[in-house]
């Protein structure tokens, strides 16, 4: 069986961004590794049921893939543009955000130069230690394809990237597969299925339900939006704040105590989570104070509110709300709800379940590499899912080129160190058979 050097579980932006970093390496002289990347959506896509008419990124065009890493890289935002030919015509626009549209489509411009590499609609299930002489020393990867045909593959070293999973909150989990209830990640297509609705909720008080409320009064139809906080709060883009998406502040952040770590990632946390933009709240307060002058109800700013039951009526969704401030309970019923709850990052944990006893509970070094034992041969990093000692930064764009860079030059090293191990154990074999 083929023995890949390094095997990248998911294909989005994490993920890509390491293939084109493993590219620039080799074509600045280092080796070309033998890779693959394991994708399960049957196409690249990137949020692509949040790719809603107005809205935009929320960082700067030039923290895309490559350009904190390589200004001159040719996979470049700016080199996007050019090929496509609308440069100039960016230029004229004055601004640092491109529509969240027109991203997913530079993104993709630069996956499809890596077809070769990566491998769609497959789901991988679990990876597979492969023991020999009592240590672990390669990996094997198992994935569902289309067809449900099952592949396995070995490889040497393996990064995870999948990204988030939609955060459901439990009162919601007994309604199931419901399609009135879904999660904002679904937005777009469950949209679709509904029956002309005229009145829905929008859970939650981040970027995603203030972009959906928007989109939902747009489309002309009834939102309450439901949040347990007391306004919606703009997300924190000063200058200084934004130190703390700097690639250094990785480093700066990793050498910190725990408690320290914990409190610092809490003190920014304001830059990231629960944090429309500016500009997006405003609209929303537009909305209301213009349903005032006209003295409408159509919609209504529900917070300080907390879901406490929901139930699937053949009218609709009911929900049960309590008044965190008067501990009054009101009874709604929408034609659906928008879960714009978050995400999980937990994802890595039931695939690389097969390993905890040989790696134990998944702590990574700086180099975002699961920390191992010297009888675990295999390196595998993570991508996204180390917020916890790498900073708020880790689930976002902002250091996404230096992180892949890192782990490329990681990958790298150990498979070095591995050469080494492989050339050490066949001398001790010589020396035992001679």
């Amino acid at each position: 069986m083929r023995i890949y050097d390094l095997i990248g579980i998911g294909f989005g932006p994490s993920n890509l961004a390491l293939a084109i970093a493993l590219q620039e390496q080799s074509n600045a002289g280092q080796a070309e590794l033998d890779t693959l990347f394991i994708e399960r959506q049957k196409e690249f896509s990137w949020h692509s049921n949040m790719l809603l008419d107005h809205a935009h990124m929320q960082i700067s065009f030039l923290k895309d893939l490559v350009t904190l890493r390589n200004p001159s890289s040719s996979f470049s935002f700016l080199r996007y543009l050019h090929e496509k030919k609308r440069l100039q015509d960016f230029i004229n626009l004055k601004t640092f955000y491109p529509s969240r549209l027109e991203f997913n489509d530079y993104l993709a411009w630069a996956a499809s130069h890596f077809e070769n590499i990566c491998t769609y609609g497959e789901e991988v299930i679990d990876v597979l230690p492969e023991l020999r002489d009592g240590a672990v020393s390669l990996l094997r990867v198992r994935s569902r394809g289309r067809n449900r045909a099952l592949h396995e593959r070995l490889t040497r070293n393996l990064v995870v990237g999948v990204g988030g999973a939609p955060n459901v909150p439990d009162r919601f989990l007994p309604l199931g597969a419901d399609p009135r209830v879904f999660h904002s990640s679904r937005y777009l297509s469950e949209l679709a299925r509904q029956k002309a609705p005229r009145k829905m909720a929008v859970i939650g008080a981040g970027q995603s339900a203030a972009e959906v409320f928007m989109d939902l009064h747009n489309r002309g139809v009834g939102v309450d939006l439901i949040m347990r906080a007391r306004a919606i709060k703009p997300s924190d883009d000063s200058p200084f704040v934004n130190e703390i998406f700097n690639p250094e502040y990785a480093d700066h952040l990793f050498k910190q105590p725990d408690d320290e770590r914990a409190a610092l990632i809490d003190e920014f946390m304001n830059t990231n989570y629960a944090a429309p933009d500016l500009a997006l709240i405003e609209q929303i307060y537009d909305v209301f104070y213009r349903q005032k002058v006209a003295e409408g109800d159509k919609h209504r700013f529900l917070r300080r509110y907390d879901v406490v039951d929901a139930s699937a009526e053949a009218d609709g969704i009911r929900l049960s709300l309590a008044n965190l401030d008067t501990n009054q309970i009101e009874t709604q019923t929408y034609d659906a709800v928008v879960l714009a709850t978050g995400y999980l990052r937990e994802s890595h944990n039931a695939l690389l379940r097969p390993l905890v006893a040989h790696l134990g509970p998944f702590a990574v070094d700086r180099h975002y590499c699961i920390v191992k034992s010297p009888d675990f041969r295999p390196s595998i990093f993570l991508q996204g899912c180390c917020e916890a000692t790498h900073g708020l930064s880790d689930t976002l764009l902002s250091i996404t080129a230096i992180r892949t860079d890192e782990i490329g030059w990681a990958v790298r090293e150990a498979l070095r160190c591995a050469s080494q191990d492989a050339e050490g154990d066949d001398a001790a074999t010589a020396d035992e058979v001679y």
